[in-house]
């Protein structure tokens, strides 16, 4: 097992399937972090700080606050697989995003320190992703009650920013 495989289908939990899905069939997900990484950066630049606090609805993230989401989200997905890579077989806890955006204070910040932060959080990604021995990618832990492979939570990463890309282009209407 290597990370060009994609993770079967009893590697995940179901909710992460849309995800999953979303990274196309064949594609090496380091190859696919990596552009996520140029594509995304340069996207998420090209906002004007003035949009930064932007809602499409009421009560819904602001653009800095997905932003923030992303590195969050991001940043507990790795920990998971760099547990489970490690051979550790403690259960992890589950976390609740729509408790932790507020939490995190994304409005105050600039869009910039958060497109900043995300780059960099990538970049660790990528570093440790790619440090990975092949035995490693397979390797199963069990997060929120479900288990997944190191390789499943290196897509839901991808698919996860995929989802809020969309996101940030049809609801936000931020680029076409």
């Amino acid at each position: 097992m290597t990370s060009t495989q994609p993770p079967a289908v009893d590697e995940y939990p179901q909710a992460y399937a849309d995800y999953v899905g979303r990274i196309a069939s064949g594609a090496d997900i380091l190859d696919v972090l990596a552009r996520q990484l140029e594509e995304t950066s340069g996207r998420l630049a090209g906002i004007p700080e003035e949009r930064g606090g932007f809602r499409y609805a009421p009560a819904k993230w602001s653009v800095k606050e997905l932003v923030g989401h992303l590195s969050d989200t991001e940043r507990i997905m790795v920990y998971r697989a760099l547990r489970f890579a490690r051979g550790d077989a403690a259960p992890l806890a589950g976390f609740d995003e729509k408790a932790y955006v507020p939490e995190a204070g994304a409005d105050a910040r600039s869009l910039a320190s958060l497109v900043g932060e995300w780059v960099a959080v990538r970049q660790a990604s990528l570093a440790f992703f790619h440090g990975l021995p092949a035995g490693s990618w397979g390797r199963r832990g069990v997060a929120n009650a479900n288990p997944i492979t190191v390789r499943a939570l290196a897509y839901v990463v991808a698919g996860h920013e995929h989802h809020h890309l969309e996101m940030l282009r049809t609801r936000y209407r931020l680029w076409e």
